[in-house]
């Protein structure tokens, strides 16, 4: 009984063994836990292509909306850890959302084996052309003589936009107005019509209205000037410390995914994004390649984890 036994054990091992090596044998399904048409979805639909192409089988983009990106989220925690469900994130719902909503159905430090951040974008201080604010000292000095006067939009609360500005006044000892939005696009509406003063907005998002002269950029929260905007100084060359503050993609998978298929994973991602096609695209976008490992990954997501915590409750941050 106990050779049965152990010969029905080595087979299930064996063609469980098979099973990975045989991946991808069915389509893979990267979930974008956010509508189509934002950056993450864009990386998503940039990277699909490029996995196809170097591990072969089929790889789909299904967007799965809602709750800030944690039903998505939740939705991968979930399925089989077999690599064929694949979570494609900002780091909201990694790092943020599970500290702004009473009830997220997933542990973000226990039930995800992160793959690699794919890439990484700053978000740089924004005012209307017309602004009388011309430089960063003008901000900050108008924002000590005024406290509570000048408004900073953001896409929504416990956005990253929100965030950094909670950050650069914790920082700077001063106080303005949020002014929360559903999205980024009606930021971007009042702020080129002067409705509102100013916006930490991702790089990405603001450098077609920059180059138009729509927008002007007073200061970037990456921790050196971004070749898109050499003039532009980072805030901590200003001496405003510990206010870096990056947007990120990344890709993780349920937690438990087989060794051999996490390697192959991790080393198409990698691929993919240094295709020179690709990094191209991406560089001229703003976003930076990060492709790190899977341990970089989880050490990076556990210290962020702790440092959203640790502004959202000193804030008193809430979701609504």
């Amino acid at each position: 009984m106990k050779k049965r036994h152990l010969l029905i054990a080595m087979l299930t091992s064996v063609l469980a063994m098979g099973a990975a090596h045989a991946w991808p044998d069915k389509p893979v399904t990267l979930v974008v836990p956010f509508p189509p048409g934002g950056a993450t979805d864009l990386i998503a639909r940039t990277l699909a292509p490029k996995l196809q192409e170097k591990l072969g089988g089929t790889f789909i983009t299904d967007n799965k909306g809602g709750a800030t990106g944690t039903i998505g989220a939740g939705f991968v925690a979930r399925a089989p850890a077999d690599g064929y469900t694949l979570l494609v994130s900002s780091l909201g719902p990694f790092v943020i959302a599970p500290h702004l909503l009473a009830k997220v159905s997933y542990d973000a430090l226990k039930d995800f084996d992160y793959i690699s951040i794919a890439v990484q974008a700053p978000n740089v201080l924004v005012v209307p052309a017309s602004s009388p604010h011309k430089s960063m000292a003008n901000v900050i000095s108008f924002l000590k003589a005024n406290p509570d006067k000048m408004t900073f939009a953001s896409s929504g609360n416990g956005s990253s936009d929100h965030l950094t500005a909670e950050l650069f006044w914790l920082q700077t000892g001063t106080t303005g107005i949020h002014v929360p939005y559903k999205g980024g696009g009606p930021v971007m509406t009042d702020l080129l019509g002067s409705q509102v003063d100013a916006s930490f907005m991702n790089i990405n998002t603001a450098m077609p209205q920059i180059l138009a002269g729509k927008l002007r950029a007073l200061s970037i929260t990456s921790a050196k000037r971004s070749p898109l905007l050499p003039s532009v100084p980072s805030l901590d060359e200003l001496g405003i410390k510990d206010a870096n503050v990056y947007s990120w993609q990344a890709v993780a998978a349920p937690r438990g995914l087989p060794a051999d298929i996490k390697a192959k994973l991790h080393a198409a991602i990698v691929a993919g994004l240094n295709d020179p096609q690709v990094k191209t695209k991406l560089l001229d976008l703003g976003f930076e390649i990060v492709a790190n490992t899977p341990e970089q990954f989880t050490a990076y997501q556990a210290a962020e984890f702790a440092r959203w915590k640790k502004l959202i409750d000193a804030r008193n941050i809430k979701a609504d």
